[in-house]
């Protein structure tokens, strides 16, 4: 797993715009590894209005920190997620990236390419990380194959979902779905996200599962 040190996942100046960000944030419920996360979608964003907008399911985050140290694929949506998360993935677990778009050529009938890659990953890799920062038809079409998918398969749970697309089209509606959905799940609310507070929420829990990992190995 490499030598363990932090040292190396934080850059000075990320250190110094999270303290002036733990100066400005104010009172909050969220717990340690919680507000971690959502301080990076705030670094990543330069917009505090994310601290009412994120919201994690029961156990996501201790399930996708087992998951990240256990290097299950991380599928997402688009090639602006992949670079925003390739670095900390390559200096921490090196899961494998897989990502959606570059598997949907050609698209099936009715749906994006990202839609028709985000199904055959789901299909591959069922118990994955899916991360989706941009395209909610991709989201949807997640959902519902979730929802429809038989009781033996369901019972292969993905390890988490990361909903969080930005826009106007379909985006409120997909985090409503993904709401409704019984899976893991770190969403953002309302039409805010994006490929970069998406891949912020991704290398959030890389630096939480880092930090678990060099506390197992101390003697």
């Amino acid at each position: 797993m490499g030598h363990c040190s932090m040292a190396s996942l934080n850059h000075p100046i990320l250190d110094q715009s999270f303290a002036v960000i733990d100066q400005e944030f104010g009172d909050h419920s969220f717990s340690p590894a919680e507000y971690a996360i959502v301080r990076r979608v705030i670094h990543s964003t330069a917009d505090f209005e994310f601290k009412h907008l994120v919201r994690f399911s029961q156990g996501a985050i201790a399930g996708s920190i087992a998951a990240l140290q256990q290097r299950v694929p991380i599928v997402v949506d688009v090639s602006m997620v992949r670079q925003g998360i390739h670095t900390l993935v390559g200096q921490t677990f090196q899961n494998p990236i897989l990502t959606a778009v570059e598997f949907g050529t050609p698209a099936l009938p009715g749906k994006t390419r990202t839609e028709t890659g985000m199904l055959h990953c789901l299909a591959t890799y069922p118990t994955a990380i899916f991360v989706v920062g941009n395209a909610p038809t991709a989201l949807m079409a997640l959902c519902h194959a979730w929802r429809d998918r038989p009781s033996a398969q369901a019972a292969q749970p993905p390890a988490l979902v990361i909903g969080a697309p930005v826009g106007f089209i379909s985006v409120l509606e997909s985090k409503q779905l993904l709401a409704q959905t019984a899976v893991p799940q770190i969403r953002i609310e309302g039409r805010k996200g994006g490929s970069p507070a998406a891949a912020a929420i991704l290398n959030a829990l890389l630096v939480l599962a880092w930090e678990a990992s060099c506390q197992d190995t101390t003697p």
